[in-house]
């Protein structure tokens, strides 16, 4: 009897497992195409650039070292990026605004590499 239980643990534990998660691949290849030039730029000027801009007058204590100025340098930070700006809990930017799906097209960009 021990291991039916064990067995129908089993099964059921797969069962939800496989329903509820996506492998970035599937997720990728049924994403929109996002780019730096349909997305990411404008993103990170709207969302990003007030104090990650290399020229930003007043970075509000952002690290001078870290800036968006251009597809590479958001490239460098992108693993950071996915944490602060679509982690469990985005502290990125501070001020917030960025609604639910402008977050998820963010991770898409950054996950699926367009």
């Amino acid at each position: 009897m021990r291991h039916w239980g064990w067995a129908l643990f089993g099964l059921l534990g797969c069962a939800t497992t496989s329903e509820t998660t996506t492998t970035p691949e599937a997720e990728c290849a049924t994403a929109p195409v996002l780019t730096w030039a349909n997305f990411g730029q404008g993103f990170l000027i709207e969302n990003c650039q007030a104090c990650h801009a290399s020229t930003s007058p007043n970075r509000q204590g952002a690290p001078t070292t870290v800036f968006f100025d251009r597809e590479e340098d958001a490239w460098m930070w992108s693993e950071r990026i996915l944490e602060r700006a679509t982690g469990e809990q985005p502290d990125m930017p501070p001020q917030d605004g960025v609604d639910v799906e402008d977050r998820t097209r963010l991770r898409l960009w950054l996950t699926c590499g367009g």
